[in-house]
């Protein structure tokens, strides 16, 4: 692809998201309330894992940018953020146990939260993929895999995961607590994106641009396939 702007490349990444993760029978079906609550509950105990690996994300991708201060503080914020911005009562593996016990209730979890449950592949993979590419990349390829293959989007996605668990076919017994996806989609995710978006858009080279969509993809169709692996395992649980 031949960009010629920044905003191109959001557009692009854009166009990803609604094909491959808004549109997708995993977002379709639950937020059409077709989800049973052994479903539920997978989904909810298979995003744990992405959830509490999501620190070493970030923690990869500061080790990865500039020793910079416009580099590493924007991916410092965010890495804040996971963890309460200093009040371990915010601690979001504190916040994501408090969805998980409502959405998956009958599974027990260790004093760091952790579910007494098998990681599947799929999910094991999502990490890994994120990772690996981290491990490798550029200053620049990193900051554009936080920012565009996560932070652009993570606010749109997570508070349609967030409506989705409010259906009242998922809310007739106990109901399920979505504070975790809401407080992503209001305020963190979109100054997360902004900060990123502050290093990435000094970078104007077709060169460059080209790099940033690249990284920016590939992340983002990472998790597409992360969505997908637990929407083919929830399906034997119909």
């Amino acid at each position: 692809m031949n960009f010629k702007t920044y905003d191109e490349i959001e557009t692009a990444i854009w166009s990803i998201v609604e094909e491959d993760i808004i549109l997708s029978p995993f977002m379709q079906s639950l937020r059409s309330g077709e989800w049973n609550s052994r479903q539920v509950a997978e989904f909810a105990l298979q995003y744990s894992y992405y959830s509490r690996n999501f620190p070493r994300v970030l923690g990869a991708a500061i080790a990865a940018v500039e020793p910079e201060d416009d580099w590493w503080v924007s991916l410092v914020d965010n890495l804040w953020d996971e963890a309460g911005r200093g009040n371990p009562k915010s601690y979001h593996s504190r916040l994501y146990h408090s969805f998980l016990v409502t959405a998956a209730p009958g599974i027990p979890t260790d004093d760091k939260y952790v579910p007494d449950y098998p990681v599947a592949p799929g999910t094991r993979e999502a990490v890994h993929a994120f990772l690996s590419f981290l491990r490798n990349a550029t200053s620049l390829e990193a900051m554009a895999a936080i920012g565009f293959g996560s932070e652009l989007f993570a606010g749109k996605v997570m508070g349609l995961i967030g409506e989705g668990l409010a259906h009242p076919n998922y809310n007739k017994e106990t109901k399920i607590n979505t504070n975790f996806w809401t407080v992503h989609a209001d305020t963190h995710e979109p100054r997360h994106y902004e900060l990123c978006k502050n290093v990435l858009i000094r970078f104007t080279s077709a060169a460059d641009l080209e790099r940033m969509y690249r990284a920016g993809a590939y992340i983002t169709r990472s998790e597409a396939r992360f969505y997908e692996s637990i929407y083919e395992r929830m399906k034997s649980l119909s």
